[in-house]
Order: C-alpha cells, then structure tokens, then sequence
C-alpha cells in the first residue's frame, strides 16, 4: 500500500491516512477482503504512531469502509454501494460548501458559480 503523508497541509495525518485508504478502495485497487497492514506495520512503515494508525482505522470502520476483528487485523468491507454514494455526497457537499464560502467572499455571483461548476462538470 503506498501512502504518502505530508506535515505542510493543515490535514491531520490520520485524515490523510484515511483518505488514502478509502481512494485505494473506491479507485479499485484494493477489494473486498483484501488485508490491510496492521496497524503496527503501517505506523513502522509512515513512520507515524500507532494512535495515529488507529484512528484512521477507527474512521475507516465508522464509515464502513472496513472491517476488523480482534487478532486477525482489518479487511476491506463489501461494497455497499449506497453507503459509498452517500459517502461522496457527504464529500461533495464540504467542497461545495467551501467553493460557495470563497465565492461569497469573493463577490462571485451564484449564477458565475454554477457556470464554473457546469464547466468542470463538462456541460
């Protein structure tokens, strides 16, 4: 599994350890019932602590990512497909939500906004 973490972003690294993980997953590469590393040998490996490694575990399991059972490690959950929709929507609103913050504050009208929005959408 290759995860890169970065201290210069403001992100927590257990957030960025998560959302490595959770891209691994919806972009394929890992699958249902594939072994993640424990979270002793992921910590080793990023160089990070064990509590860090937890709590991004911890996030991956509340959101169903994956699942783990007590001295057997983690795997990857089932695909749910409407638990990982909700999941991006969740995602998409916070972007949203911020790209409408700035635009605000920048004085961007809503109709320029959604013009932007069709733009990347490919409309």
């Amino acid at each position: 599994m290759n995860i890169i973490i970065t201290n210069s972003g403001g992100v927590p690294i257990y957030e960025q350890i998560a959302a490595q993980v959770k891209g691994l997953i919806l972009g394929g590469e890992l699958h249902e019932g594939d072994a993640l590393p424990s979270m002793r040998a992921l910590a080793q490996d990023l160089r990070v602590s064990v509590i860090t490694t937890k709590r991004a575990y911890e996030i991956l399991e509340s959101e169903g990512f994956i699942q783990s059972f007590t001295g057997r490690g983690s795997f990857v959950s089932a695909a749910d497909p409407e638990m990982m929709r909700e999941n991006n929507l969740r995602e998409i609103e916070e972007h949203l939500g911020k790209a409408a913050d700035i635009a605000r504050q920048s004085g961007v009208t809503k109709e320029e906004l959604t013009e932007i929005l069709a733009m990347f959408y490919g409309e």
